[in-house]
């Protein structure tokens, strides 16, 4: 099946200002030739780095009357769902049973699952949401993108090395995720963020490795570009190695534009703020359509 007969149901946040989340999902995989149907987990005027936000978080009501109408009209030919940033329980318990329904239509569902939960010790959902994504929402995703401090919230176990993060991996394969990519870990020896690619085929695992330089910036969306990026790649190329560099080579092709365009706005003399930082995606559109891979995936033994 092309990426053109494809079709990504996606339960991301959105904002009405900003490259992050579902513009930046969508996006993608719209340029990719996915065709992409989004219903919002949040509704918010920017994302939440700025000093104000404003808008709505969806619940289990929401999200099922727009569930019922797309099912009452036969408008769940999916191969796809792609969940994101999702700031209620219930809507999160609700999204576990569509993917049941959809699944139960289409064994071949493919479901790719960004855990958004934090980063670097601290949360930013509720903490109920937690058990609902390692009892429900884990077991039925075939793709799942966590960086290291959701590796450890999901796992129950502290992430401080590369070991770690194989053993934390290989507990989520042993709940039926077939491909676990951690999309960044501070568990490199020189101070880079290390992530890790692991397919568990059955009887074997598939496993790679990519060292990035760290960068002390703030960026917001990347987890979501990372998440849709492996969706596309692994579905074109059916190659995990080929599908994590590229992914890779994606993101940060935007935050090398992004890191750009915000130092020049701070050589022109105006204060740094989070709008400069806001992700460069229209103006990494070749970037994304052809990636250029500076970083080559390693296979771990």
């Amino acid at each position: 099946m092309s990426a053109s007969d494809c079709g990504v149901l996606s339960f991301c946040p959105s904002v009405v200002y900003g490259n992050l989340w579902s513009t930046c999902s969508t996006f993608l995989l719209q340029l990719l030739g996915f065709d992409v149907s989004n219903i919002n987990s949040v509704q918010f005027s920017n994302h939440t780095s700025y000093k104000v936000f404003r808008g709505q978080v969806l619940d289990d009501k929401d999200v099922s009357e727009l569930y019922d109408g797309l099912k009452s009209n036969n408008l769940l030919d999916f191969s796809h769902i792609l969940t994101g940033y999702v700031g209620s329980k219930s809507f999160l318990e609700k999204v576990a049973e569509i993917i049941k329904d959809i699944r139960s239509c289409n064994p071949n569902l493919v479901y790719v699952c960004d855990p958004v939960m934090g980063d670097n010790g601290k949360m930013y959902v509720p903490e109920d949401l937690l058990p609902v994504y390692r009892d429900l929402i884990i077991p039925l995703a075939d793709i799942i993108t966590p960086n290291q401090f959701e590796l450890e919230l999901v796992t129950g176990i502290t992430v401080k090395s590369a070991q770690d993060a194989i053993k934390g991996i290989d507990i989520l394969h042993g709940k039926g995720v077939k491909t676990v990519v951690l999309s960044s870990g501070l568990l490199a020896d020189d101070g880079k963020l290390m992530c890790i690619a692991s397919t568990d085929n059955g009887s074997s695992k598939e496993r790679y490795k990519i060292e990035i330089p760290y960068l002390p910036e703030k960026f917001v969306g990347t987890g979501d570009l990372f998440a849709a990026a492996m969706l596309a790649w692994m579905h074109k190329d059916k190659n995990l190695k080929l599908a994590f560099e590229k992914t890779l080579a994606v993101v940060q092709a935007v935050i090398k534009r992004t890191v750009e365009h915000a130092k020049d706005a701070a050589r022109n003399g105006k204060p740094s703020t989070p709008a400069h930082m806001e992700l460069r995606l229209i103006q990494s559109k070749s970037d994304i359509e052809n990636p250029n891979i500076t970083y080559t995936a390693v296979p771990i033994s």
